[in-house]
């Protein structure tokens, strides 16, 4: 049981550490396509955030957002493998972050094919997101195991 749990949890993060390898492949100078790709949906994210809450989001440059995935993604998913709950936390904490900014199906009409395929993304990384949770929960969970208790058996009484 104990290396099925482990295969799983090993197939779980796959997600993560291919994309965290293919992004550190293509980071260069600039962040590579990530970064590129993640500018104009980080700015849409920005102006929703400001119109709606009030709450200006501080500049900064793209590429350590995607550096910083790259790591909370990579020490995230080692650390899951080995059943630890920081690595789901920082796993949660990068889901949290990129999934309201790259799945931004809330930006565009329902009609529109661009929103069924973000949203389908967005509730894919929801259901990642759930995933973590769960294995949360169940690492949090203190199910007392039983002890065997023994009980005094009755002496048979001799006549």
């Amino acid at each position: 049981m104990a290396f099925i749990s482990f295969l799983g949890r090993v197939l779980f993060v796959s997600v993560f550490v291919l994309s965290a390898w293919q992004e550190y492949n293509d980071f260069g100078n600039d962040g590579g396509s990530t970064a590129k790709a993640l500018v104009p949906k980080f700015s849409v994210f920005t102006n929703h955030v400001t119109t709606h809450t009030g709450f200006q989001v501080p500049e900064f440059e793209i590429k350590l957002l995607v550096a910083g995935a790259i790591v909370l993604k990579g020490i995230g998913s080692l650390l899951f493998i080995f059943s630890s709950k920081i690595g789901a936390f920082l796993l949660i904490l990068h889901q949290l972050i990129i999934t309201p900014i790259l799945y931004d199906f809330y930006n565009y009409d329902m009609e529109k094919k661009e929103f069924a395929q973000l949203f389908i993304k967005f509730t894919q990384n929801l259901a990642l997101l759930g995933a973590l949770m769960f294995f949360i929960g169940m690492k949090s969970s203190s199910i007392p195991r039983r002890t065997m208790i023994k009980k005094k058996g009755s002496k048979t009484k001799t006549v």
